[in-house]
């Protein structure tokens, strides 16, 4: 190709090449369903890049994934439903139109101030009858459903008034578990108290993901640790005692962020 890489226009036309009768066969073949895991999987790649603080490797998995995005419109647009410029166009619409702070002669001092604006256009926006959680994905991780579901009843007043409530709320929770005598009632108040931790994160301003997916990470971090130290003295992490396994994860920590 002599085409100016660097402009949007050849990128789009690149797409519609592979999607062409004598393009790709696995691009031709592509439909909205069967590129649905991959538009997932891009997704988590480019939260891992960002978890990484990697920008090089940023740059590269933010292209991956407007590449689903591109092959998205462009089957769309084959079909006569829409195409690119007709996604552009949505957004920039939405967006000037939710920031009347910037565009338009609204004021919003702070963040807190333009969520709540955000919110307020957002309701005006909906059909009658629809339910302020109806365009919320149900296909979203659960905790991430879970933290939107809750901010857009915030937005309306259904809240708690002080983080003190959902302590206690996270709490009583926690005592119905303990009472709970049947796998459906521990299932049921299992998912209760993580309910409740979303409600905590998103009053202290925490991405309840994000801090799962680094919790994880450390904990895998720790364990590699342990086997490693067992694997140099020849023996079995699984034959360590509990108590010793123990020690090894508490020497890890240290080692590893100096936690005690």
């Amino acid at each position: 190709m002599n085409q100016d890489l660097d402009s949007f226009e050849a990128l789009e036309q690149i797409v519609a090449r592979l999607r062409a009768p004598d393009g790709c066969p696995w691009d031709r073949e592509q439909t909205h369903a069967s590129l649905k895991p991959y538009l997932i999987e891009e997704a988590y790649e480019v939260l891992q890049t960002l978890d990484d603080g990697n920008s090089d490797k940023l740059c590269e998995e933010l292209g991956d994934l407007l590449l689903q995005i591109l092959l998205h419109a462009q089957i769309a647009s084959e079909a006569g439903e829409f195409d690119m410029k007709d996604v552009a166009r949505g957004i920039a619409t939405k967006l000037i139109r939710r920031h009347p702070h910037v565009f338009g002669d609204s004021q919003a001092a702070d963040a807190e101030e333009v969520a709540l604006e955000w919110e307020a256009l957002k309701q005006d926006e909906r059909r009658p009858g629809d339910s302020v959680l109806s365009s919320v994905p149900h296909g979203m991780p659960a905790l991430s459903y879970s933290h939107s579901i809750q901010r857009r009843a915030a937005g309306i007043g259904f809240d708690w008034n002080d983080f003190g409530g959902i302590v206690d709320k996270l709490a009583e929770e926690v005592g119905e578990l303990e009472r709970a005598s049947t796998p459906q009632q521990k299932i049921h108040e299992f998912g209760d108290i993580l309910f409740a931790l979303v409600n905590a994160a998103r009053w202290q301003r925490v991405d309840l993901e994000e801090a799962l997916r680094f919790a994880n990470e450390r904990f895998c971090q720790r364990f590699r640790h342990m086997e490693d130290h067992c694997r140099e003295r020849g023996v079995p992490l699984g034959d360590l005692s509990f108590e010793e396994q123990n020690a090894l994860w508490d020497e890890a920590k240290q080692k590893l962020d100096g936690c005690h």
